[in-house]
């Protein structure tokens, strides 16, 4: 409610009037996606198939943001874009801009419901209510969070969430490391073959494990979210050191679950039970005093809180600034677009919603959200940004065939990671498209 008082324009609630100091913008960043996919997604995959098992995230999403500030921050940066649909205007058309957006803002619909989860999940475990009430209760709460404040809120409840984050999960590694008789003994009882990190020397499974790196690695780098995080920052610079902060302190906090998920398997083996998303709450609700309970449920609140809100504000942004403004012919004033942005944050939470109740495998949820806009946007962006011969109709045709070839190849149901067949098609069709029909003269670059 205190950050709401500096949103006046619909720059202030998009991006924060791009004005964050480095601490605050490698907080937003480093929150990113430190929600339920990491505390309960993750952790759910490493108890049931080793670190070979969660290299999409943490290791894939931390590898985006040292990406993108390597190769995109600046860049984007520098054209003072509101979304990241405004780049597919600027570099390209506005029917690039319109085809771009249309598919940026859907896939945030299983990102958001993701998170939803994630809170319905804890609320349910902590409370005994039903998953679909607590997913319901838990949109309210955060719809409001994000509708009230923006981009100014979620930046600077993201600095302070984090610190709760990092300051909760390292007090409950370090008690049930303690209770666990210290971290060699806890390492000794690791079975053969968790802690697998490189693929066998096999062709096939190469493949599958750098599409398992891509999925955030590439796949979240032409995402909303990250873009506005990063562009909210006081300057280029700034943005940049940002990604790389974030970057780090993602891999180092990240680890502690999986960590903490090891403690629970030596302490409590016997108790896990059949839902390994559920395994970790279920533990510290079952086997911790009521300060640690606190500790944990206070800084997994506040991961999923500063994941939630930003997803939400990121379709709602595209949405608002690159179909509802162009279609409504350039008409809407500045406060009536961010009239239009609100409403977006509470249609987008509503769809997603109801996402959340029918379906509640997390990890799922958030990696199809990222191998949309991989095989779509991420070709056109970068060859946008780096090739000057990339035309608007290479992009077009990039962006479909490389969305359709994924649908077609999930239906077909084939052995390889559809990611990777849709992508490379995407990058012929991009080249091919803009060789055989080059960009008029005078296209804006």
């Amino acid at each position: 409610m205190y950050a709401s008082r500096r949103v006046q324009t619909s720059g202030d609630f998009m991006l924060a009037g791009r004005s964050l100091p480095l601490m605050i913008s490698s907080a937003a960043l480093f929150a990113t996606w430190f929600g339920s996919e990491t505390v309960f997604g993750a952790t759910s995959r490493f108890l049931e198939g080793g670190l070979y098992s969660v290299i999409e995230d943490p290791f894939g999403a931390a590898l985006c943001l040292v990406l993108f500030g390597m190769f995109f921050a600046r860049r984007l940066y520098q054209m003072n874009l509101m979304t990241l649909g405004d780049f597919f205007k600027v570099r390209y058309s506005r029917k690039v801009e319109l085809v771009a957006s249309l598919f940026l803002a859907p896939p945030y619909l299983g990102y958001i419901a993701a998170q939803l989860v994630a809170m319905g999940l804890v609320l349910s475990v902590v409370t005994g209510l039903d998953l679909w009430v607590a997913v319901t209760l838990s949109a309210v709460v955060v719809t409001m969070y994000t509708y009230v404040g923006g981009m100014w809120a979620i930046s600077i409840t993201d600095f302070f969430q984090s610190i709760i984050i990092i300051l909760g999960l390292v007090v409950l590694a370090f008690v049930l490391m303690e209770q666990g008789g210290g971290i060699g003994k806890i390492m000794s009882e690791i079975e053969p073959g968790s802690m697998k990190f490189l693929p066998d020397r096999n062709f096939k499974e190469v493949v599958a494990y750098l599409a398992a790196w891509s999925v955030l690695g590439l796949g979240s780098i032409p995402s909303q979210d990250v873009f506005q995080r990063a562009m909210s920052s006081g300057s280029a610079k700034t943005a940049v050191w940002s990604c790389y902060i974030g970057a780090g302190l993602y891999l180092t906090v990240a680890i502690i679950p999986l960590f903490i998920s090891l403690c629970i398997k030596h302490l409590y083996a016997g108790s896990l039970s059949s839902d390994t998303q559920m395994a970790l709450p279920a533990m510290v609700l079952a086997h911790t005093s009521m300060p640690i309970q606190i500790m944990f449920f206070g800084s997994l609140l506040s991961a999923i809180l500063s994941t939630a809100s930003s997803a939400i504000l990121a379709p709602a942004a595209i949405f608002s600034e690159n179909l509802i403004k162009p279609l409504a012919g350039n008409r809407l004033n500045d406060k009536q677009l961010l009239t239009a942005t609100r409403i977006s944050v509470l249609a987008f939470s509503v769809c997603a919603t109801i996402m959340a109740c029918l379906r509640s495998d997390i990890y799922e949820l958030v990696g199809e959200s990222s191998i949309l806009s991989l095989v779509s946007l991420f070709v056109p962006l970068t060859f946008g940004l780096y090739w000057s011969k990339a035309s608007n109709t290479g992009a077009m045709i990039s962006m479909i065939a490389g969305m359709m070839s994924w649908i077609i190849f999930e239906f077909l149901e084939i052995d390889w990671p559809t990611l990777v067949p849709a992508t490379l098609i995407s990058l012929v069709a991009m080249i091919a498209g803009s060789l055989i029909w080059p960009k008029k003269s005078g296209q804006t670059k």
